[in-house]
C-alpha cells in the first residue's frame, strides 16, 4: 500500500518554497496593488468608433490632460479601462445650470478632439471613507469566517479525541491558501500591475470555503475509520483515508480548474483577476487538504513538533555550554 503520510515533510518542504517568495514580496513595499476600492478613484470604461486606438497613444493624451497616474489596460476592440484619481464632478448654481463642467465631460471632449469619437460605457468612483470601509469590513469579514469555521470544525469532530486539533488544522490550511494566494497577486502586482479589489476578497472567501471543504472531507473519512478501527496506529488511519479520498478530491478539483480555465481564457478581462485567484486558491486547496492538514493532524497526533522543539532547544543549550 502506497504511503502518503511517510513523506510528510517533504510536503511541507514544498509548501514552504512555493509561499516564501510570497511573502517575501508582500514585504516589499507596496504589499499589494490596491484598486481603486481600497484606495479612492474612478475608474471608467472608454469604447472608441473608428481606427483602431493604441494604448500608448490613449496613455499619452491622458498624461496631456493631467491624468499621468491613469492606468489603462486594453478590454477588447478599441476597448479600454481606465483607473485614474477621483474625478472632480461638474459644479452647478442655485438653479441646476452647469457652471464648470466636470473632469469626465472634459476628458471626453479631450478623446474625442484628439484620438477620435469615443463614449464611456461604464464608469464608477470609490470615495476615501467607501474605500477605508470596504478595507476593514473585508478584515473583518475573512476572520470571522476563520473563527466560525473553527469553532464549528472543533464542535462537528467532538466525537473523536482531541477535536479541537483537526479545528486548528484546518485553519493552518486555510491560512497556507490565502497567503499563497495574496502571495501571488503581490508579485504579479510588482510584475504586471495587476490589481486587487473587492472581487479579490470575493474570491479569498471563495477559496477558504473550497479549502475547508475539501479539507472535512478527508477529515471526516478519517473520523469513520477511527470508529471503526481499521488500522494499529493513527498514522496508519490517516494514510488509509487519504488513498480513499483522494481520487474524489482530485477528481473533483480537476473539474473545477477546467470550467475556470475556460472562463479565465475566454471571459474577458473584468473577471480575469478574479478567475485568476480561484484558480491559484483551488489548486493550492487540494494539495493543502490533502498534504498539509492531514499531515499537520499526524505530526501533532504523533507530538514530533514537541520532540522537534525539545532538540533545538538541547542543542542551543550545548552550544551555549561550550
Amino acid at each position: 500500500m502506497l504511503n502518503i503520510v511517510n513523506r510528510r515533510y517533504w510536503y511541507f518542504l514544498i509548501s514552504l518554497l512555493i509561499i516564501v517568495p510570497g511573502v517575501i514580496s508582500l514585504f516589499i513595499p507596496p504589499a499589494l496593488k490596491p484598486g481603486i476600492e481600497f484606495t479612492s478613484g474612478s475608474m471608467m470604461t472608454l469604447r472608441f468608433d473608428g481606427p483602431p486606438v493604441g494604448q500608448q497613444a490613449l496613455r499619452d493624451e491622458f498624461k496631456a490632460i493631467g491624468h499621468a497616474d491613469a492606468v489603462i489596460q486594453h478590454s477588447g476592440e478599441n476597448t479600454f479601462l481606465v483607473r485614474t484619481r477621483m474625478l472632480a464632478e461638474e459644479a452647478r448654481d442655485a438653479e441646476g445650470a452647469v457652471t464648470q463642467p466636470g473632469e469626465k465631460a472634459a476628458i471626453v471632449d479631450a478623446l474625442s478632439a484628439n484620438i477620435g469619437p469615443v463614449q464611456i460605457t461604464s464608469f464608477d468612483t470609490v470615495s476615501p471613507i467607501i474605500a477605508s470601509e470596504i478595507v476593514r469590513n473585508s478584515t473583518i469579514a475573512v476572520a470571522l469566517a476563520s473563527l466560525g469555521i473553527l469553532i464549528y470544525i472543533s464542535w462537528a469532530f467532538r466525537k473523536v479525541p482531541n477535536p479541537f486539533r483537526y479545528g486548528v488544522c484546518a485553519i493552518a490550511a486555510l491560512l497556507h491558501d490565502a497567503l499563497l494566494v495574496v502571495g501571488v497577486f503581490s508579485i504579479l502586482g510588482k510584475l504586471f500591475n495587476i490589481e486587487v479589489d473587492s472581487m479579490f476578497i470575493t474570491a479569498l472567501l471563495t477559496v477558504i470555503g473550497f479549502s475547508v471543504h475539501d479539507t472535512i472531507v478527508v477529515f471526516d473519512r478519517i473520523r469513520e475509520n477511527l470508529r471503526r478501527g481499521v488500522n494499529a496506529t493513527f498514522e496508519e488511519v490517516v494514510n488509509h483515508s487519504l488513498l480513499q479520498t483522494i481520487g474524489r478530491s482530485l477528481n473533483t478539483s480537476l473539474t473545477v480548474v477546467f470550467t475556470l480555465l475556460a472562463l479565465y481564457l475566454f471571459g474577458g478581462v473584468t473577471i480575469r483577476s478574479f478567475v485568476l485567484a480561484l484558480l491559484v486558491g483551488i489548486v493550492s486547496g487540494t494539495y493543502s487538504s490533502i498534504f498539509n492538514a492531514s499531515m499537520l493532524l499526524v505530526v501533532w497526533e504523533n507530538g514530533e513538533l514537541g520532540r522537534l522543539f525539545r532538540r533545538t532547544g538541547d542543542r542551543q543549550a550545548l552550544a551555549r555550554g561550550r
